[in-house]
């Protein structure tokens, strides 16, 4: 594991918050007062805004919107063209039109939604994050998918607006259901079982 981050020459990272072992590759654009975790990928014109925070072990491909109020854990993936979006009911603040937009604007928390990605989830490539979600640890988003409301631990949700349509585990791999309501990982053979809107492992 290196000691320092790698900045590839044609990247621009501004943030001196960045992990050990974190390689942030051409053309990506890291501003200052993000933070970066440990041993993350930033992949290729991927954008990481001020105020945005990205956990340790986290792979971004190429081409990701990640703005201010996005919070990803440890361990999450988030697949090429994947966007977050952090305001439910934009306008510019530029606009001297409306006074009340300026009005709006001028205090953080009356538009500011925040959004945080759990441990270990997959973003599909291409999928729209709508402010102020909650996805679950090990949940998977499909690719395209347009996430309107929390998703929960392990939930698999697609489509648009994205609906569970079954589990993962921890490994990936959508589970199969058994006898006694509980579920099981193909590879791996974990069991799994139901724990508030998602799952939770039922071996331990």
């Amino acid at each position: 594991m290196a000691d320092t981050p790698f900045v590839h020459p044609c990247a621009l990272c501004e943030s001196d918050d960045v992990g050990a072992g974190t390689r942030v590759w051409a053309f990506a654009h890291v501003m200052k007062g993000a933070h970066v975790g440990r041993d993350c990928n930033i992949g290729g014109h991927t954008f990481v805004e001020t105020g945005a925070w990205i956990g340790d072990s986290v792979t971004i491909k190429n081409q990701v919107m990640v703005w201010k109020g996005v919070r990803i854990e440890d361990g999450a993936f988030v697949g090429p063209g994947a966007i977050f979006t952090n305001d439910r009911y934009a306008r510019s603040p530029r606009n001297a039109e409306v006074p009340a937009i300026a009005r709006r604007y001028a205090d953080e928390k009356a538009w500011l939604g925040e959004t945080r990605v759990g441990r270990g989830a997959t973003i599909g490539a291409g999928a729209v994050i709508v402010p102020g979600i909650t996805i679950g640890p090990f949940a998977t988003v499909g690719a395209g998918a347009v996430v309107t409301r929390d998703v929960g631990s392990h939930v698999l949700v697609a489509g648009n607006p994205a609906r569970a349509i079954g589990y993962v585990g921890r490994a990936g791999l959508k589970l199969a259901a058994e006898a006694g309501g509980l579920w099981r990982c193909p590879q791996t053979g974990e069991r799994y079982r139901a724990a508030g809107a998602g799952l939770e492992p039922a071996d331990g």
